[in-house]
């Protein structure tokens, strides 16, 4: 009878000494000030009075970083804005080594987001972002390793540019497009014209394939349904004209009477070489 009421504060000692942990959470315990270990997963037993807890969540947290102005290496006025993803994989060190570890993760990483801007130029900033996410996670990973927190990720959301600055990329970007349209067009220009050599040299070859391709031409011009008018003259004809062309400049040549300057030369013009007759003799 007399042991009862010891036995019933004895139960509430030990019922007041019990903790539950969830599957993410962890106890960091410390007695009489100094840490003497993890606890959690699960149920575990604290010493009542001499024993007092700190849980820490080990699951992946999100951070959002804020837009911010900074400026590029080319001196480009840009306003960047990123998000972080951590978790703690040392509960007692993000405890005992710092106090607010969210705030201060926040802090580096704004620093050095700004920091790893300004070394870069903004063709970069826009193209590489790959690259400079994984140098702005190793950065602020190495800056949190001491606190036992770990960064999985760093990603930058958004780049806003000044609207001059946008112009004069469309501008850009125009110009590299019209000048590969360019190249390209030459190039097929040349492959077309040593196509074209090549078919006129078969054609030369065999005479019928210029009439089967001028056929060709006269259907797909029909095709168009339009009022042109087409006339179609025999190669002989033309063969002929080109043959009295000639023969009428030779004749002419011929006819054309010489002048007075003409004349002269031809009466004062010396031979070169006289030609003696067989019955001629020369007598010593």
């Amino acid at each position: 009878m007399y042991f009862l009421p010891i036995f019933i504060i004895f139960a509430v000692i030990i019922l007041s000494g019990l903790r539950i942990a969830q599957e993410y959470e962890r106890s960091v315990v410390f007695r009489l000030g100094r840490f003497v270990g993890i606890r959690g997963p699960g149920l575990y037993w604290l010493i009542p009075i001499l024993e007092w807890q700190s849980k820490v969540d080990i699951r992946t947290n999100t951070m959002a970083l804020e837009q911010q102005e900074t400026i590029t290496k080319d001196s480009v006025a840009i306003r960047v804005d990123a998000a972080l993803w951590y978790r703690i994989v040392d509960p007692a060190r993000a405890t005992i080594n710092i106090r607010n570890y969210p705030t201060a993760i926040h802090q580096i990483a704004q620093t050095t987001l700004r920091n790893v801007i300004g070394q870069h130029l903004l063709d970069e900033v826009l193209k590489e972002r790959d690259k400079i996410n994984d140098i702005l996670c190793k950065i602020v990973d190495s800056s949190t390793a001491a606190w036992g927190i770990k960064i999985e990720m760093i990603e930058m959301k958004e780049v806003e540019i000044p609207a001059n600055m946008q112009r004069a990329m469309a501008r850009e970007a125009e110009a590299v497009r019209e000048k590969r349209a360019r190249i390209i067009k030459a190039e097929a220009e040349l492959e077309a014209s040593e196509k074209l050599a090549i078919a006129s040299q078969h054609i030369s070859q065999y005479p019928g394939a210029l009439e089967l391709r001028r056929m060709q031409m006269v259907s797909e011009v029909g095709a168009e349904n339009n009022s042109t008018t087409v006339i179609l003259m025999p190669s002989d004809f033309i063969s002929a004209a080109q043959g009295a062309t000639k023969a009428f400049s030779s004749l002419e040549h011929l006819l054309k009477p010489k002048s007075t300057t003409e004349q002269l030369e031809q009466k004062l013009k010396v031979p070169e070489q006289i030609t003696l007759p067989e019955s001629a003799m020369l007598v010593k």
